[in-house]
């Protein structure tokens, strides 16, 4: 496991940093680890299913409608009778 120091951390943050994770009942450090976690598998869509990411990429694209061919009528089923 690697470690980071993060420098140049104001008070503020720091203090609600400690809040939320009094407030989840974790160390400072395993909520600092929690946040980044889920803020890098949400940037990536890593948590999402194949569905998901392929119509998050074809949002912007719009709705197509695709001909619908024509069906046939199904066949009788053949004769079992002897």
């Amino acid at each position: 496991m690697g470690s980071i120091t993060i420098r140049h951390f104001d008070d503020l943050t720091k203090s609600r940093l400690r809040i939320r994770a009094a407030e989840h009942g974790h160390s400072m450090e395993e909520e600092a680890r929690i946040i980044l976690r889920t803020a890098l598998v949400d940037s990536r869509g890593g948590e999402t299913g194949m569905a998901t990411r392929i119509r998050r990429r074809f949002a912007g694209i719009g709705d197509i409608q695709l001909p619908q061919p024509e069906r046939e009528p199904v066949p009788d089923p053949p004769s079992l009778d002897c």
